[in-house]
């Protein structure tokens, strides 16, 4: 399965939080599925720590390069296609994270794990 982390997932999961579902981190280990990101996780990532909301020793940057290679994951790139069909898609937030995020899903057919009740009612999105 091919496996689209939205924000919170990657860094419950990275982190250990015991907020991720065991179903959804029993995915994330499963080596029979693909692993994706979206840069908008980077750049929200990075923005937490500029918060003071998170801290990744020993700086987010060198983390973020860290952990995406030690899970194996691929960043998803985003395109005019996904940035037009952030704004076309029914989707009940209007943060544009969440929507860029939503829309890096349904434009390469990517299973969305989140556990966010705002993309959770979007119909077209495939949810783990």
């Amino acid at each position: 399965m091919k496996l689209l982390l939205d924000t919170h997932i990657w860094l419950w999961y990275s982190l250990g939080d015991e907020r991720l579902p065991e179903e959804m981190m029993r995915a994330i280990a499963s080596p029979s599925n693909t692993l994706y990101i979206s840069p908008m996780s980077l750049w929200e990532t990075v923005l937490l720590t500029e918060k003071g909301k998170l801290n990744l020793p020993p700086d987010p940057y060198i983390w973020i390069d860290f952990n995406l290679k030690m899970l194996g994951a691929q960043e998803v790139p985003i395109n005019r296609a996904v940035a037009t069909l952030s704004r076309q898609l029914f989707c009940p937030s209007q943060n544009m994270v969440d929507r860029l995020i939503a829309a890096t899903a349904v434009h390469y057919d990517l299973t969305l794990l989140t556990v966010d009740p705002g993309l959770m009612d979007t119909p077209s999105l495939q949810l783990f």
